[in-house]
């Protein structure tokens, strides 16, 4: 389903949604999965900073179910059918020590074009806060300079109807937005 937006935007943003039907028979290939994350290399960062680091798993190895365990039940029903699951981690201090009060917002900088380049490969992303930060620094023995921000799931939409009771609910959900009007306090084009 296509976004109602204002103005045209682009094709990927217009139709992106964040599923959670995941084909648990489909991968992901090595060259998409590098693209992914060639593509949040990539972004912009404050000072160059690139305070992002990743955990990368395909369903089936051990860092995908270590990243797994770390997700709240509801997010493990249905993100267990994912091909890959990242963990975004950042380092909070800049390289002279001072500390990096912007980190998170350059890390959504990364995850804002890893799922655009996910997308863009005909592939779905679904970004999770919802998993225990400390499980994941146990389970996948996360440096101590590094914290983690978020989980992203990666692979192939299913159908739907696969899911049931909230999840089919959130799945199969209008896609809204707030209005331009609710969120341009000054200076918005008539």
């Amino acid at each position: 389903m296509k976004a109602e937006t204002s103005v045209p935007v682009h094709e990927i943003i217009a139709t992106r949604r964040s599923p959670r039907s995941f084909n648990e028979s489909a991968t992901i290939g090595d060259h998409d999965l590098l693209g992914i994350l060639e593509a949040a290399r990539w972004a912009p960062s404050a000072f160059n900073g690139q305070p992002w680091r990743f955990f990368v798993g395909k369903r089936g190895d051990q860092t995908f179910s270590q990243i797994l365990t770390s997700l709240g039940e509801f997010n493990q029903k249905w993100a267990k059918n994912a091909s890959a699951l990242i963990l975004v981690t950042a380092k909070t201090t800049k390289s002279d020590g001072s500390i990096h009060a912007d980190y998170q917002f350059d890390c959504g900088l990364a995850v804002g074009q890893l799922v655009v380049e996910t997308h863009h490969r005909g592939l779905i992303a679904h970004q999770m806060t919802g998993f225990d930060k400390t499980i994941a620094q146990k389970e996948l023995s996360i440096p101590a300079e590094l914290v983690p921000v978020v989980v992203i799931a990666i692979g192939t939409q299913d159908v739907p109807e696969k899911l049931s009771g909230p999840l089919l609910e959130r799945e199969t959900a209008k896609r809204e937005r707030l209005s331009l009007e609710e969120i341009v306090l000054k200076g918005l084009p008539s």
